[in-house]
Parts: structure tokens; C-alpha cells; sequence
């Protein structure tokens, strides 16, 4: 790397806008999308999708709720070819659903992808050129008279190809491709030369798509650029603006986002955002963060790992568990202090009497895109007691008391140490069982017992077996647990005092189990936790504080 970049980079130019509206505007509605994954994601595949993939992936995309798709590049060859004439041949394509071909500004391009629309219903056109300096000079090695020129005779042709297909309701959309690093002025003569041609009207107005074909720039810089475009361009309301962005520097979303609050109507990307180099615009992050401001992106994503499984099987791209709202990771915790958060945040959002979603961490109900809370938090030595206690009480049900929580979660942390791995929910169980749970080597086991007497002289009558040998215990107390503490006090020893007792129902109806949580302090100053659980309360709490005993 150069020590002094600037004798080889040049910084991208400020637009001139200095009344810029954009930075005041909230996005309140969602825009015409247009997934272009079947086109410029397909294109980007090291392995193009087939016509099986193609299809399955035009089906997911009606499913999730686009309305307008770019199917193909129709003279690019025989395949994007019979794929889209097949679409329209087989009555595949949805009555409100608008496919589009895209096609470069030559006849022969255009009059291929209008032949493969034959049939049609409603179908989109979409004729681009290049029109900025670097393209007009190193690779066309044109001047500006000559490169708009190519966009007016392109344009001639769409009119004149819609012509002899009558019977479908065609719409056109022109993109001065390299919009974002061309001169705004001739971008702008440009689109109104093509506009000339096609004469657009509000009841079918053209779509101007605005690439940032390869993002040189800080997003605000493409908003200007919008904005500027919008205040310009004549006869604004025949014109649709439609956003393309690109992510070179890692800013397509937001480029997109701040390009709808400069006045664009339209985004186009792809599912999770392939596209060639670092990709286009993810039109799941954007439609769901629109979701998480309250406003209905019109895109149905409740079943996120189904869009997953199918972009993943069709373009042979993993998605990255970090990817926003998508990833496996994206609303997992292994963080001790994050962990905390949640439970709080899901604890209070249970309690509160409204909808108002507010869990720290979690910018969205996970609920609400097909995800269980189990892999919200998961556990592994930098975990805390909050994520520990968290998988216990959705894996088991069980809720357990701040002081258990903190002696578990040493025991798991050292677990986690030695193994050197994530633990997965039934580690967990099983470790807890182990730790607080009655288990068959204990040396006092439980067989039956029966209590008696009035309240506050309650007598324990047990009968347990104590290293193996079955035999009767007593013990009289003002209820039952000190009866079961005198018992073993004046039969096997140890001695306890109970600290803390808990207890709870798990689950609802007959079967309910109950839960019963006690912590005892030894004569020693000991101090130890027993949990017991059975279809009868009295049982649970009676095995609690004999696993208490032997953990003494």
C-alpha cells in the first residue's frame, strides 16, 4: 500500500446541492422492488443456475411477494433464452407480476428480448448504455454526442418493437448505466433524450434506474445525486426512479436507503445480496429494516431460513452467519453481559400489557421471521448466568432462583473450559442434572414417605434408602422441608439450614411437573443447592432437599 494514496486516488467529487432535502426525510412507505437476482445474481454465479434453479428461484421470489422480476438476459443465449419464453409459454408468471429482460442499446439485443416475450401479459424492458467519462473514453472511445446517440436509437427500437405486440402492456426502463460516477448534466440530457422517444405519461411513466454501477462514493453523495436528479429531471411524475447500488465499499444498503429518502421509488437488488464483486444491494436487510421502523416492506419474510436454504441451494453461495437478519448468528448471544440482557428484556416483554417490541440486543422479534428463541442465546466460557439460566428455562421450563443461577453458571464455564466447545442444551441438562438432581449413586435415595400432625408441628415419616440400605426416617418441623432437614439431621447428618426455597409449575393442565429450588447452608458454612421436580409439589420439594443433603 502507498504510503500517500492521494498521488493515485483522487477523492470523489461533492455534488453542489447545498438546500439537499434528504437528510430531513424519514422513509414512511415501502418502494417498487425489483429482485434482479435471476439476471445480475445469475451473472455473478461461478456456475450460472440452470433452468431447474432458475425456476425454483422465480418461485420463491413470487412466494416472498415481488412484484416485479428481472428474469434473464434473453439474447445473451438459447438458455436465459427459453427460460424466460418458457416462463411466459408455461402461465407461470403470477397476473400481478411483471417480468423484465434487460438487453443492451442494440437492435438485434432488443429484438431478441422482445421476441422472447411473445405471449406476454405485462412485461418490463430494460435498455442500458454507459455514459460516463471513463467509460466514454476507454472503452467506447466515444464523446457524449455519440454515446447519447446510442440511447436514442435504442429507444426508438423499444417503441417500435412494442408496437407489433400490442396485447401486452410493456413498460421501458433506460439506466445511464455508471450513473453514479458520470456528470449529472448529461446523465440527465440523456434520460430526456429517451424520454423524447418514448414519451411517458403518469399512467405509464418510464423507469429511470440511477446505478451506482461501482460505488466510488459515500452514500450521502449518491443521495445527492438522486435528489438532484429528481428536482431536474422534466415531467417528474411520468418518471419512476429506481435505485441499483452496488456494495465496493460495503455501503449498498445504506446507499439505498438514503437514495429512497432523496425521492427514489424503486429498489432493485437480490435476495441477500449476490451480485457481481461484492454484490448488489440485499433487499432482505432493506425491507426489514424498514420492518423494524414500523413500516410494512409488502415483502413476506416470516420464513427466513426457507429463503436461506433457497438462495443457498440455487446459487451454491453460503450465506455468512453474521449476514443482518439472516445469518445463523445474527440473534444468538454467547456474551455473559448480552445474555443478561435478553432474559431481562424477554422477561419484561412477557410481563408489560403491550405489543411494543423492546428486548436490548435484538432490533427485531426473531418470532416474526420463523425463528425459535432456542438459538438466541447459546452457551460457551464467555456466557453468563443470565444465558445459562435462559437455555434451562426454554429447554426445560425451568426458572431458576438469581442465587442458583450464579453457582450453575461457574459449573458451566468450567465445563465449557474443558471441553474447549460450545455446549448445546443437553450438555447443559445433563451437567445440571448431575449437579443439583437426585441421581442413582447418592447416598440417600428417596422410596416413599407420608407427613402428618397440624400445621407448625408437622411430622416427616421417610423411608429412603441410605447407602443401599432401605430404612425409616423421622423428623418433626413447622412444615414440611424442616421436617425433612430434622430427619436427616437426627438419621444420616449433615445438619442444614435452608437459605432460599423456590418453587414452581411447569407447564399447565393435570401432567403439569412442579419444580422445587432450595439453597441450605451447612453447620460448616457450606453453602448447597437441591433441585427436585414431580407431578406432586410436596414430592418435589421433599427431593430437592435430599439432593441438597448428599451434595452436602
Amino acid at each position: 500500500m502507498l504510503r500517500d494514496p492521494s498521488t493515485k486516488y483522487r477523492p470523489f467529487p461533492q455534488v453542489d446541492l447545498p438546500d439537499r432535502q434528504w437528510p430531513s426525510k424519514t422513509i414512511v412507505k415501502p418502494p417498487r422492488w425489483l429482485s434482479t437476482d435471476l439476471r445480475d445474481g445469475n451473472q455473478a454465479l461461478i456456475d450460472p443456475m440452470d433452468a431447474e434453479k432458475k425456476t425454483r428461484f422465480f418461485d420463491l421470489l413470487c412466494k416472498v411477494g415481488l412484484k416485479e422480476i428481472e428474469v434473464g438476459f434473453p439474447s445473451a443465449g438459447a438458455t436465459e433464452f427459453d427460460f424466460i419464453s418458457g416462463l411466459v409459454k408455461t402461465g407461470r408468471i403470477p397476473d400481478d407480476v411483471s417480468i423484465q429482460v434487460l438487453t443492451q442499446s442494440r437492435r438485434d439485443l432488443i429484438e431478441t428480448s422482445f421476441a422472447s416475450l411473445v405471449g406476454a401479459k405485462t412485461a418490463i424492458v430494460h435498455l442500458y448504455n454507459a455514459v460516463s467519462p471513463a467509460w466514454r473514453k476507454i472503452v467506447f472511445g466515444m464523446d457524449r454526442a455519440q454515446v447519447k446517440q446510442i440511447a436514442i436509437d435504442g429507444a426508438k427500437v423499444l417503441r417500435d418493437e412494442a408496437a407489433k405486440q400490442p396485447n401486452v402492456r410493456w413498460q421501458f426502463e433506460y439506466s445511464p448505466e455508471t450513473f453514479s460516477t458520470a456528470e449529472l448534466d448529461f446523465s440527465l440530457e440523456v434520460c430526456e433524450a429517451v424520454m423524447d422517444v418514448l414519451m411517458p405519461t403518469p399512467e405509464n411513466p418510464i423507469i429511470f434506474n440511477l446505478p451506482a454501477t461501482v460505488e466510488c462514493a459515500t452514500p450521502n453523495i449518491y443521495a445527492d445525486q438522486i435528489e438532484w436528479f429528481g428536482r431536474h429531471i422534466r415531467n417528474r411524475d411520468a418518471v419512476a426512479i429506481s435505485l441499483h447500488t452496488h456494495n465496493d465499499r460495503g455501503t449498498g444498503v445504506a446507499a439505498a436507503e438514503l437514495g429512497m429518502m432523496a425521492g427514489a421509488d424503486r429498489v432493485e437488488g437480490c435476495l441477500l445480496g449476490n451480485g457481481e464483486r461484492t454484490g448488489n444491494c440485499d433487499l432482505v436487510t432493506v425491507a426489514l429494516n424498514m420492518y423494524t421502523q414500523g413500516v410494512d416492506p409488502k415483502l413476506d419474510l416470516s420464513d427466513i431460513d426457507g429463503v436461506v436454504n433457497t438462495v443457498n441451494y440455487c446459487t451454491n453461495i453460503p450465506v455468512h452467519p453474521r449476514t443482518p437478519y439472516a445469518g445463523d448468528l445474527v440473534f444468538t448471544a454467547f456474551s455473559g453481559s448480552h445474555q443478561d440482557a435478553i432474559k431481562k428484556g424477554f422477561a419484561a416483554q412477557e410481563a408489560k400489557n403491550e405489543t411494543l417490541w423492546e428486548v436490548p440486543y435484538l432490533p427485531i422479534d426473531p418470532a416474526d421471521l420463523g425463528r425459535s428463541y432456542e438459538a438466541v442465546i447459546r452457551v460457551n466460557s464467555q456466557s453468563g448466568k443470565g444465558g445459562v439460566a435462559w437455555v434451562i428455562e426454554q429447554d426445560k421450563g425451568l426458572k431458576l432462583p438469581k442465587r442458583l443461577q450464579a453457582d450453575f453458571s461457574r459449573h458451566v464455564q468450567a465445563y465449557a473450559d474443558e471441553t474447549s466447545r460450545e455446549l448445546n442444551a443437553a450438555d447443559i441438562w445433563g451437567l445440571f442434572e448431575r449437579t443439583y438432581m437426585p441421581q442413582a449413586d447418592d447416598r440417600v435415595e428417596l422410596r416413599d414417605y407420608e407427613e402428618s400432625g397440624a400445621s407448625g408441628q408437622r411430622v416427616f415419616i421417610g423411608r429412603v434408602a441410605i447407602d443401599g440400605e432401605e430404612r425409616s426416617i423421622s423428623g418433626r418441623g413447622n412444615g414440611l422441608i424442616s421436617g425433612v432437614i430434622a430427619a436427616i439431621a437426627e438419621s444420616t447428618g449433615p445438619t442444614l439450614d435452608v437459605v432460599d426455597y423456590n418453587e414452581h409449575a411447569i407447564g399447565h393442565g393435570a401432567d403439569a411437573q412442579a419444580a422445587a429450588y432450595v439453597e441450605c447452608r451447612t453447620a460448616g458454612g457450606k453453602t448447597v443447592f437441591g433441585v427436585g421436580m414431580d407431578t406432586d409439589i410436596a414430592t418435589a420439594s421433599v427431593r430437592a432437599v435430599l439432593s441438597a443433603a448428599n451434595r452436602a
